[in-house]
């Protein structure tokens, strides 16, 4: 069932889903005058002279599976480039003639420039291994301290580290590696994103010792709040200056993807979760225009009203987080969102358009909406069901109607 839909949606989706399904499936749609539009209402959501509300619910790479009918091999699909590269040509092959686009990435691998040595992320500096999960096929960050005594040494070790971060982040070599490949014109990344502060906290100790912890040790609570924005801020700083930025040249920006926050109460979010965000932000955004992003998939709207006080620019929330709500607290952010990823998934036609024709209705009046999923475009999406919704932007979401 479709989330938070009025009746009327409903059969106005009935309606353009049949009319699909009387043409092979495929949506009426001027495919040449929607990416033309799509191009100008991308460029900018809020715009007085938009001709259509923007499309986010674009196929990705994990779309190729069910919409090709092979099985799953996640691990493969990321590990052999070769192989990737042919799904990448079956799938393109097929998206040019539902969508008018090749979607994914063709080249074969080496094709790009070869790129810097790994630095070690915010999860190596407090132990925590990055293993991939067969069963999940995804990676996932494993504990590294089990209670208050392991937190404490834990946090020990870690602020030995940070004396010399940029010994501990950087790999045997870097500097003769850095400087071959900057002399050929490559920069090496930055560091501009991050799980947010409760997910990162909970993969580190636990989703329930986070919440122990906070409610019975507040100043263990704080010091390892403290020490995961310490750490960061170091991150940040050193790989700016191994790309040769100074605080005036360095990229602007940050980004968080904190699906865990809506564990957290108001409170508890206001003391653990919030002064981190705000910290990185203040360093890395601290211009009106500069991006601040948070990305969460739950149902966190209660936590809305604290993450406004940093004028976000850009959110994406979980499906039962609506755009009225947002708006109200957050004027000026792009809302990525909010169609529901499973509606999406399990090709929900009449519940995708219907969600649409709700976004839509929300937005219509001060605009600044991406037609999205809030959260991720999983397997089981179709090539089909992304035309559905071109087709219902240009008939039922055009600002210039």
């Amino acid at each position: 069932m479709s989330v938070h839909v009025k009746p009327e949606h409903t059969a106005t989706a009935e309606s353009l889903v049949a009319e699909a399904h009387a043409n092979d499936g495929l949506a009426p749609v001027d495919i040449d005058r929607f990416w033309q539009d799509q191009e100008i209402a991308r460029a900018d959501p809020f715009g007085a002279d938009i001709p259509q509300m923007p499309l986010g619910a674009i196929c990705n790479w994990e779309c190729v599976f069910e919409e090709l009918d092979i099985p799953q091999q996640w691990e493969r699909y990321q590990r052999d480039g070769e192989w990737r590269a042919e799904v990448g040509r079956a799938y393109n092959d097929k998206s040019e003639r539902i969508v008018g686009r090749r979607l994914l990435d063709e080249r074969l691998p080496g094709a790009s420039r070869p790129g810097f040595p790994a630095i070690k992320q915010l999860h190596d500096i407090f132990d925590m291994e990055n293993r991939w999960d067969s069963v999940s096929q995804s990676w996932w960050l494993h504990t590294s301290a089990d209670g208050p005594d392991e937190v404490r040494a834990l946090l020990d070790r870690v602020d030995g580290r940070l004396d010399d971060l940029r010994s501990f982040l950087l790999p045997d070599g870097w500097d003769d590696e850095r400087d071959r490949l900057m002399a050929d014109g490559a920069r090496p990344p930055v560091y501009r994103g991050q799980r947010g502060p409760v997910t990162f906290a909970t993969s580190m100790i636990g989703a329930q010792e986070l919440i122990y912890l906070i409610a019975d040790e507040p100043d263990l609570a704080a010091r390892l709040r403290d020490t995961i924005l310490r750490a960061m801020l170091g991150k940040v700083r050193i790989q700016d200056e191994e790309a040769g930025h100074t605080p005036e040249t360095a990229p602007r920006g940050f980004s968080f993807a904190d699906d865990n926050c809506a564990l957290l109460n108001a409170e508890m979010y206001e003391f653990f979760g919030f002064p981190i965000v705000k910290g990185m932000w203040d360093a890395c955004s601290p211009g009106p225009k500069d991006s601040r992003y948070q990305h969460s998939d739950s149902d966190m709207g209660h936590l809305v009203p604290i993450l406004a006080r940093e004028n976000m620019t850009g959110v994406n929330f979980g499906p039962n987080v609506l755009i009225d709500h947002i708006r109200e607290h957050m004027p000026t952010a792009v809302i990525q969102g909010v169609l529901a990823p499973f509606t999406y998934s399990r090709n929900d036609e009449v519940g995708i358009v219907a969600e649409f024709l709700r976004d839509f209705e929300m937005a219509r009046e001060k605009r600044g909406v991406v037609f999205a999923t809030a959260g991720s475009i999983n397997n089981g999406s179709r090539l089909t069901g992304m035309r559905l919704i071109m087709s219902a932007i240009q008939r039922y979401g055009r600002y210039d109607a």
